[in-house]
């Protein structure tokens, strides 16, 4: 959250303006030198943190009536546990610099109309024995806290990962320079998910145009002018993708023996392309550089008058790299493959495109992986996912 936001924000301002020491940190609130009195009965100082809700670049009321604390659990003068704030008592991180000891309720009827009413609220239950105590105590401070604030890859906060509490999981691929390889119908839908993410960069590599047939089987709804001005697909992903990720970096051409060297330095690859040609050249050099990749397959057949197929995930990492060629096939295209005939299939690319993102995210510890399976595939008809090649 950027410091013009708060600047926007009354509610926020007005803490920081009577001398609270107010800390925005990623889209959590801090205020620090909260006084309260521990179970020794010594006043000590502790800092509440809230998430911060915004919708339409503007900080809305909470949306929550909890509130984190870092500290001891504050307690009334004897050294006994508030409990009617009492709510969980856990050690946790919300990301890499905050992590919680305690989380309160306290629910007005009508919840908290602002954050100032609520971080005051939460102030005055847990300050008042140590005020009962010592009547000069006050967490007015009029400490000035720095500003920290670091650039984020994103153009607006990802809110919705700090109302899960989850940025401490989402730093886990977070600065990664990623490569997405075609911009097909599969590549796409990568594209869509990853630039959602903290990832440093997304490369795009492809030297095709964006047309009328690609509008069927990709993300968003492209409008009749922007079908006509017939662009390279990597300018106009860009300039759709690059509203919300500041660091979508197109690469107008395909990859060959000159140019391959590009992909030396990037952190994963997904590979979206079926000419089998350029797949060995590809695969050669990300496996020469130590590059993790992750090749996307999908096969469709007419059957009388409806489609069967296959989407197929493959990863090929340091750990296991020898059961690529037996799963990926590096033939010339199959004429009677017909996702080749231009097939409007969107749903199996975006499924495709899911299973990748999901074995990506699985590499880097997003999601738990027990299989560490290296090849799956899904069989439409008879709705069944396999696994294998997990590492001995």
């Amino acid at each position: 959250m950027s410091l013009k936001l708060i600047d926007r924000s009354p509610d926020i301002k007005k803490l920081r303006n009577e001398g609270y020491e107010v800390e925005i940190i990623g889209n959590y609130l801090l205020i620090h030198s909260v006084p309260y009195v521990n179970s020794k009965k010594e006043i000590a100082k502790g800092t509440l943190v809230s998430n911060v809700s915004i919708a339409n670049n503007q900080v809305t009321r909470p949306d929550t009536h909890v509130i984190h604390f870092i500290g001891d659990m504050p307690c009334n003068i004897e050294g006994i546990v508030i409990r009617q704030i009492s709510h969980v008592n856990q050690v946790r991180k919300l990301n890499d610099r905050i992590t919680i000891n305690h989380s309160f309720s306290n629910k007005p009827r009508d919840g908290y109309k602002n954050y100032y009413e609520k971080m005051t609220q939460y102030i005055k239950i847990i300050s008042a024995p140590a005020i009962s105590i010592d009547s000069s105590i006050t967490a007015k401070t009029f400490k000035v806290i720095e500003s920290s604030e670091e650039e984020s890859v994103l153009h607006y906060s990802d809110t919705n990962s700090s109302r899960a509490e989850i940025d401490v999981i989402n730093q886990k691929i977070s600065n990664l320079k990623i490569g997405i390889i075609g911009l097909g119908g599969t590549g796409s839908y990568i594209l869509d998910f990853v630039a959602k993410t903290l990832v440093g960069e997304i490369h795009l590599f492809d030297g095709d145009t964006f047309i009328q047939h690609n509008a069927f089987r990709a993300p968003g709804a492209p409008s009749i002018e922007e079908l006509n001005e017939s662009i390279l697909k990597v300018d106009y992903y860009d300039r759709l993708y690059s509203k919300v990720h500041k660091y979508v970096i197109p690469h107008g051409f395909y990859l060959n023996e000159t140019n391959v060297g590009i992909l030396k330095d990037l952190d994963f690859v997904f590979v979206c392309i079926d000419r089998s040609e350029i797949k060995k050249l590809i695969f050669k050099k990300l496996e020469d550089e130590g590059v993790s990749f992750i090749d996307t397959g999908l096969n469709v057949e007419r059957v009388d008058d409806s489609l069967i197929g296959m989407v197929r995930t493959t990863i090929s990492t340091p750990l296991k790299r020898d059961h690529i060629y037996r799963h990926v096939s590096l033939a010339d295209i199959d004429e009677d493959n017909d996702y080749t005939s231009n097939i409007q299939i969107a749903e199996i690319n975006a499924l495709n495109a899911i299973h990748a993102v999901i074995k990506w995210k699985k590499f880097y510890e997003f999601y738990n992986d027990q299989e560490k399976e290296h090849n799956s595939t899904y069989s439409i008809n008879v709705n069944q996912l396999v696994s294998n090649e997990c590492p001995t």
